[in-house]
């Protein structure tokens, strides 16, 4: 019984330590490029680049204006979709393409356009 208790109590300290150490990891903020977007936004330009788009599957969407929009936003907007918390087909898959990096990048980008 003792040695189970120490077992248990070994493996309690190393799981606390390994969750304290993703925690850390996690709350390391990935730094956005906008320069290492260029080739990052081409898929988004299609929709994104053009004023006043609607986008008409499977329903109609307004397609909303990414130039000038605050960077943290437009990237817990990719994580939504990335998690399938925002529905549309398109985003959806573009999203579960991107790394964090990616949209830190992308974020960065729109954010410092006028």
């Amino acid at each position: 019984m003792k040695k189970y208790a120490i077992s248990l109590g070994l493996a309690l300290a190393l799981s606390a330590g390994a969750s304290t150490q993703a925690n850390a990891q996690a709350a390391t903020a990935v730094v956005g490029d906008a320069k290492a977007a260029h080739d990052k936004i081409a898929m988004c330009v299609g929709c994104h680049g053009i004023a006043d788009y609607k986008a008409s599957f499977p329903m109609v969407y307004r397609v909303p204006k990414l130039g000038g929009q605050n960077a943290q936003y437009i990237i817990t907007a990719l994580q939504e979709y990335q998690k399938g918390e925002r529905r549309h087909p398109t985003m959806g898959g573009i999203a579960t393409s991107l790394s964090p990096q990616d949209m830190a990048d992308i974020a960065a980008y729109y954010s410092n356009q006028k």
